[in-house]
């Protein structure tokens, strides 16, 4: 009796004999897509460019248009010989007779692009199906373009598959099933669809919320399908949407209407490292369910993307990184299918001849008829492998895209990215020729070579996720991991921390001075915004009295704590960022509810304030000891730093835990001794603060806890002559009378006082005429509208180009009326209360502003009915002069400027008094690089959000009136807590001098420790 590996192998030689017998390149259609495919595998670069490029294409409107971007894209390719004569040749023709070569361009790419998408729509699709009939094939059909925004986009949506479905039944009544046998579990109508494309609000923290808008606009589609006898599949997307797509489809088809249905599939990614655990509760859900269902098994098309998102935020890779890990779950899981044929329907979707004799094998083994599985393969690719399958007699399905170019190009990019690959199955066998042997390996086989280094990783970067970031000088920073709300287990911990929060509302937090804790006569409290009847806590009011005795505890403990060495500043820091990652979803759970943040919101506030405590620790361990300044014979100069003194930090309430401990942190690490005052609005988390930072052990008077008006205390303390350092953050009002106060030197004042001041912004986002709409929109309304628009960098004034204004304000209006506004305690909010009520008087006035001098073009309607909450409210027509051009509102209201072109959009986007943070969305190189130069912003964000500013990789602060240039999170940021000095030694004696002077030594620091 033969092994498994060598029927396999005797299979697959089958298979690429009747390959052979057909021979065909990797790239069908010649011309311009088989040399445009040939060029990108010689140069990864240059394949990045060309297929950005292959992106714009559809959405340039002229000649003109296409010929400045074919010249920018490959500009620096052309100078460094990169291009091939096919593209050369392509530039100069298009330089001499452009208003010829731009329509042939778009020709060329259109063409491209049908080799993968089968049609425009389903009439048009037909004529591909009805070809694949007569070859045996069969087919499942899918609308592109999956990206929508707006609820009126998706509702378009659902009627377009609907019209599909009806379409493709009425042309194909009268078709049979190609084997015959076993057809009734095949039925001949396939239509695949993909959630996202039916609701514009999925969020992955929110299943039930998704589940209640996509049953009843899947219900429709579903019991037409059955009337019709069709089969409906649903298509697993990114990872983020896949525990809902789950859910989703074991909710609706347990539903008594269809619970004796089979006709309906769902996919299972092989390459996601909890597939199998899914597919093994899926099976379980059917065989409960009592009839039969289909899974198509696929390897994963969003590698790219799955690593990427994991990189940025710091998460676990959802994926494996190796691609024979997938090859060998995908056979672990074709194994589980077939050992569950009674329950399930397999369909095998991949075009790697290994996988598919695998299956073949192991179906025989278990004596399964091939009639009742089928393999699926992409419309376009791997022609010669599917006439193998059918002449085997297997029944062969193609996955057939149907939609326009311009919304089917992220499809058409993934496609090019798989035919490239160097990994690829595809290209190795057609383009590479890589022989049978080795096409045929045991993906274990290759995994168990890989551990003696025989395979490298393609992606050997792991982010930690349960520990606080590396900190040691030399190493990567690494930041802490945002929370995934995708997981089940991460929904529950903060709905758990939110049941917590609401048995401690009306807590009581006193004064912290000199490490004593200190009650006063009056108390103020601190509301939920979401419901102002809700007391979250009561603080303690400080007075003149006790500000005085703050300062003084302060200029008491400084003189020890500023010859504490900076490594036990620096550990001190470092425990607090482990309590506050320990304490994470209590101190996101009480930000909820103290200031109304959305839960992802909140987490981000902690992570940001963990961020700040191990970076600021890492970059004082870079400064802390004394450098030599130059290495001259004869001479030791030393540079170092010492601290100001006693540090004020005045923090705001719209990040009350990142910026309050972002500035405490700074001063404390430098050998400041701390007063911090929260803003009234924030105060139980500040108090949060000062209790995790004494459980880190801060010493008596280092850091002392003040509440209080800042009229009253704040203003004590800015012109005091004992404070020597004012971090302030907050609005431009009080900054600058701040700056103007400080500079005033009183009676007995030792130090000229050093003020850090951050401010607002009246922020630009500028819409080029080429920009990416689907990614535009999207980002534009998270930053005009997330977190109630209460964040100094958010989104105030969208700038756009009037050759794109149009469609940009067809999209964001609908895009603003599908943005959920609600409590914040339920998850996938985005609009949520203001912090107020003063605040909600301020903005409601300044829409009444908007409404005389512009033209209201959106205001929600649907508000909760308790609570402050401002409706979004968008305004167009709306000039660079005009009060909600230029004043900060601080809320939920964004004004539209329309501009003629990109030289009047940079002038208006730099024509107010502020420059925080700034943005463009464009996919022209030249302009993009014209507004890095020109953009007058401290935070330029190109072709994403202008908020959401990363500890170390993102330096965040502004100029102007925006602030005093300081970058938080940034590498500089603590010099500004710091006064440098220079120790300069002659160690020359009678001549004699040391060789050679180390380059670091040890503090300056008397008595030694």
């Amino acid at each position: 009796m033969r092994s498994l590996q060598s029927e396999i192998e005797q299979r697959g030689r089958r298979i690429f004999e009747l390959v052979d017998k057909h021979p065909e390149s990797l790239f069908s259609k010649a011309g311009f897509y088989q040399r445009l495919m040939t060029i990108s595998m010689r140069d990864e670069q240059l394949k990045l460019q060309l297929f950005r490029f292959v992106d714009v294409l559809p959405s340039l409107r002229t000649s003109g248009e296409v010929i400045e971007h074919l010249q920018e894209y490959f500009a620096e390719a052309h100078d460094s010989r990169k291009l091939s004569e096919f593209l050369r040749a392509g530039i100069r023709l298009a330089r001499i007779v452009p208003r010829l070569s731009g329509p042939i361009l778009r020709w060329n790419v259109s063409e491209m692009a049908r080799q993968f998408i089968a049609g425009r729509n389903s009439n048009d699709v037909l004529q591909i199906l009805r070809k694949r009939r007569t070859q045996k094939i069969g087919f499942t059909v899918d609308l592109l373009g999956e990206a929508v925004v707006s609820e009126t986009e998706a509702d378009d949506y659902a009627a377009r598959y609907l019209d599909l479905l009806e379409g493709l039944a009425l042309e194909t009544r009268n078709w049979t099933d190609p084997l015959g046998k076993n057809s009734e579990l095949f039925p001949v109508v396939n239509v695949s669809v993909k959630i996202s494309a039916l609701y514009s609000q999925i969020s992955p923290e929110d299943p039930a919320d998704a589940i209640a808008h996509l049953a009843p606009k899947l219900r429709p589609l579903l019991r037409r399908a059955r009337e019709l006898g069709a089969f409906i599949n649903f298509d697993m997307e990114s990872y983020a949407h896949k525990n809902i797509t789950l859910e989703l489809f074991k909710t609706i088809f347990t539903e008594e209407e269809f619970k004796d249905w089979p006709h309906a599939g769902i996919v299972t990614q092989a390459y996601l490292r909890d597939s199998e655990a899914d597919l093994r509760d899926l099976i379980e859900w059917g065989r409960a369910r009592g009839t039969r269902f289909a899974v198509r098994l696929v390897k994963g098309a969003y590698w790219d993307y799955e690593t990427a998102k994991s990189r940025q935020n710091g998460w676990n890779f959802p994926v494996y990184l190796q691609k024979p890990e997938s090859d060998a779950n995908f056979e672990t899981l074709t194994r589980l299918l077939l050992e569950n044929e009674a329950v399930v329907t397999s369909a095998f979707g991949s075009h790697n001849v290994r996988s598919i004799a695998h299956a073949q094998t192991l179906a025989d083994e278990l004596g399964i008829d091939r009639s009742r599985f089928e393999f699926q393969l992409l419309y376009g690719m791997a022609g010669p492998i599917k006439r193998a399958l059918v002449d085997m007699g297997y029944r062969v399905r193609e996955y057939c895209p149907v939609g326009e170019l311009l919304p089917g190009m992220s499809y058409l990019v993934r496609r090019l990215l798989e035919n490239t690959s160097n990994e690829g199955f595809l290209r190795a066998k057609f383009s590479e020729k890589v022989s049978a042997k080795e096409l045929l390996r045991n993906p274990c086989e290759i995994l168990r070579g890989s551990r003696n280094g025989v395979l490298a990783p393609s992606n050997a970067t792991i982010n930690m996720t349960t520990t606080t970031p590396k900190t040691q000088p030399g190493a990567p920073y690494e930041n802490a991991p945002l929370t995934n709300f995708a997981l089940p287990e991460n929904q529950e911990k903060i709905r758990a921390a939110l049941r917590e929060q609401r048995k401690q509302f009306g807590r009581k937090v006193p004064l912290t001075i000199n490490g004593e804790k200190i009650s006063t006569d009056k108390m103020f409290s601190s509301v939920n915004p979401s419901q102002p009847d809700q007391i979250v806590g009561y603080a303690a009011e400080a007075g003149i009295p006790e500000a005085e005795r703050a300062v003084a505890a302060a200029r008491a403990a400084f003189e020890k704590w500023r010859r504490t060495s900076f490594e036990e500043r620096c550990q001190l820091l470092e425990r607090a960022a482990e309590i506050l990652e320990r304490r994470r979803f209590e101190l996101s759970a009480l930000e909820v509810f103290e200031v109304g943040k959305p839960w992802a919101e909140a987490d981000g506030d902690i992570r940001e304030a963990i961020d700040f405590c191990t970076f600021y620790a890492r970059q004082m361990r870079l400064i802390g000891r004394p450098r030599l300044t130059q290495n001259v014979p004869g001479e030791e100069s030393y540079r170092h730093y010492w601290p100001r003194g006693v540090a004020l930090v005045i923090a705001p309430w719209n990040f009350p835990m990142a910026i309050l401990c972002g500035m405490v942190s700074a001063a404390l690490v430098t050998g400041n001794t701390v007063i911090m005052k929260p803003s009234e609005q924030s105060v139980i988390i500040g108090a949060m603060l000062m209790e995790i930072y004494e459980e880190a052990g801060v010493p008596p008077g280092v850091l002392n806890f003040l509440n209080g008006k800042g009229s009253v205390i704040g203003a004590h303390m800015v012109d005091h002559k004992d404070v020597d350092l004012i971090a302030f953050t907050g609005s431009r009002e009080v900054g600058l009378w701040i700056w103007e106060t400080a500079g005033k030197t009183r009676e007995g004042q030792r130090e000229l006082k050093r003020v850090i001041c951050e401010m607002g912004g009246k922020n630009a986002m500028i819409v080029d005429s080429d920009a990416d709409l689907d990614e535009a929109i999207v980002d534009s309304i998270y930053s005009a509208f997330g977190f109630q628009g209460q964040k100094c960098s958010a989104l105030s004034r969208l700038i756009v180009l009037e050759e794109n204004y149009d469609r940009v304000m067809e999209r964001l209006l609908g895009a603003a009326a599908s943005a959920r506004v609600g409590n914040p305690d339920e998850p996938g909010i985005v609009v949520g209360p203001v912090i107020d009520e003063a605040a909600y008087r301020r903005i409601l006035d300044y829409i009444e502003v908007g409404k005389s001098e512009a033209t209201l073009a959106y205001q929600a309607k649907e508000l909760p009915p308790h609570g402050y909450f401002i409706p979004p409210t968008i305004f167009t027509g709306v000039k660079p002069d005009m009060r909600i051009a230029r004043e900060e509102i601080f809320g939920p209201v964004l004004s539209v400027l329309k501009v003629r072109d990109l030289d009047e959009a940079i002038e208006v986007a730099n024509g107010t008094d502020y420059a925080l943070t700034g943005g463009f969305f464009s996919r022209s190189p030249a302009n993009i690089e014209r507004v890095k130069a020109q953009l007058e912003a401290g935070n330029v964000y190109i072709n994403r959000p202008c908020t959401g500013a990363i500890v170390g990789r993102h330096p965040f602060g502004g100029f102007k009136m925006s602030g005093s240039g300081t970058k938080a999170g940034g590498e500089d940021y603590l010099l500004n807590f710091l006064i440098p000095r220079v120790v300069t030694e002659n160690v020359a004696r009678h001549g004699l001098a040391p060789e050679k002077t180390p380059e670091y030594r040890d503090e300056f620091l008397w008595p030694k420790q």
